[in-house]
């Protein structure tokens, strides 16, 4: 028995002996979320408190690096975006969000011979399931099953004829979409950063490998991971096996306004989006309607330049959509007459810059969907109309001056009411007009 023991005793000391004085290992995680702002992929320090977050992640990075006892390696940043919008403008996103971190970090860390792995997750479906399934909001469960067992497409006859976003945007009316913009989609609008750390803990007889104080890295290019959506049809499922070319979005609409075509006056608009809610527009208006024998006449040709700037929550969803506040100004003459006393705006004859009556203003206005592609714009405007005037009279086929006068008016000038054409790439209402 003494003997048996003795052996088992030898035999343990010998398997753990090589153990002894070496090293034992675990990781250490550093991670930090940075978010952006909705359809941008331009890093903002002041966003969400970036900047802050940003300092405490490096602080604790460049401890780490220049830790004997720990070895950091790399750098891995997966992008995601929410699910607004188009598939391949958010795919863009979410690796142009990570990249841009990357140039951050470039320009900032101290840190030689460091690599960076990049994913793009394009929608971040798995954090949109881990918000939802935290929460406590309306008719949880059915969205729930709806992420989880509901394609992004289903495609028949290769066209899309439902998917995961639209029946998420129909279910109850819209309620559970409406819910989880407001809450849920700013959170899947960022890049995570995380950086694993080797810790290595020796024994205090063990001596520290020099080598271990650098970091070894053989390339500094980033190594990027597009994870691709799956197609699916009523019969089969398949991978794409070819990334799509990825495009910028581009936002224009035109539009004329309903009021001056009940008026008959014939007019069209164009607007331009130019980012971060700003917008440019001008339109055009002419009419030129006369009849000499009864003398009415009913002229007026001008145009106008409108700065835009959209704010609310339908103008964070897409752009050129919801409230808007802007400045205006208008050049136009005019001559109208109806078989009595006539008002022409300007000096008679010439062109419009000797005629030109001016209106400068604010206008507030709101853009409201009313189809795919298609809104309706209600704009009220308030400010100055000034420039000359006549007033005249027709007789025996003549027409009589009155006088000349100059007109300086404080009120409204500007109404409209336009039917207003989406165009550009993604440029289109996702909520119950077709989304796809």
């Amino acid at each position: 028995m003494r003997i048996s023991r003795l052996i088992l005793f030898l035999f343990l000391l010998g398997s753990c002996w090589p153990c002894f004085g070496q090293e034992t290992m675990r990781t250490d995680t550093i991670s930090v979320k940075i978010y952006f702002r909705q359809g941008y992929s331009t890093f903002e320090p002041s966003f969400r408190d970036n900047a802050a977050r940003l300092d405490a992640f490096v602080a604790r990075l460049h401890d780490a690096a220049f830790d004997t006892l720990r070895q950091v390696r790399s750098i891995r940043i997966v992008g995601g975006a929410s699910p607004e919008g188009v598939s391949k403008l958010n795919e863009h996103l979410s690796s142009k969000r990570a990249k841009n971190l990357i140039s951050w970090f470039e320009g900032h860390l101290l840190l030689p011979n460091l690599t960076y792995d990049v994913e793009s997750l394009g929608v971040d479906w798995k954090g949109l399931i881990l918000l939802v399934g935290e929460s406590d909001m309306p008719y949880r469960d059915e969205v729930l099953d709806i992420l989880h067992y509901t394609p992004e497409w289903i495609i028949r006859n290769g066209k899309v004829v439902d998917g995961r976003k639209r029946q998420l945007g129909m279910l109850h009316g819209g309620d559970c979409w409406r819910y989880m913009e407001e809450y849920f989609f700013p959170e899947l609008r960022g890049a995570d950063v995380r950086v694993v750390c080797q810790v290595v803990r020796q024994s205090e007889s063990a001596v520290f490998p020099a080598e271990c104080d650098t970091v070894a890295s053989t390339s500094r290019d980033p190594i990027v991971v597009v994870r691709r959506d799956t197609a699916v049809f009523r019969d089969t499922v398949r991978t794409s096996d070819v990334a799509e070319p990825l495009c910028k979005p581009f936002y224009m609409s035109l539009k004329t306004n309903l009021l001056y075509d009940v008026a008959l006056v014939p007019n069209i608009g164009a607007e331009f989006f130019v980012g971060r809610g700003w917008s440019i527009c001008g339109s055009w208006m002419y009419a030129w309607w006369k009849s000499d024998r009864r003398h009415r006449y009913w002229r007026t040709y001008g145009g106008e330049l409108d700065i835009r700037k959209y704010f609310g929550r339908r103008a964070s969803e897409k752009p050129l959509t919801g409230h808007h506040l802007g400045g205006y100004g208008q050049i136009f003459t005019y001559d109208f007459e109806t078989g009595g006393r006539g008002y022409m705006g300007g000096k008679p004859g010439g062109t419009l810059w000797d005629k030109m009556n001016y209106a400068v203003g604010l206008e507030y206005g709101y853009s409201l969907p009313v189809g795919r592609r298609l809104n309706l714009d209600f704009t009220v405007g308030v400010g100055y109309w000034g420039g000359e005037y006549q007033k005249y009279l027709p007789e025996d086929g003549d027409y009589v001056w009155i006088e000349t006068r100059q007109r300086h008016w404080f009120g409204p000038t500007k109404a409209e009411i336009s039917l207003v054409w989406l165009l550009g790439r993604g440029n289109y209402n996702t909520k119950k007009e077709g989304k796809r």
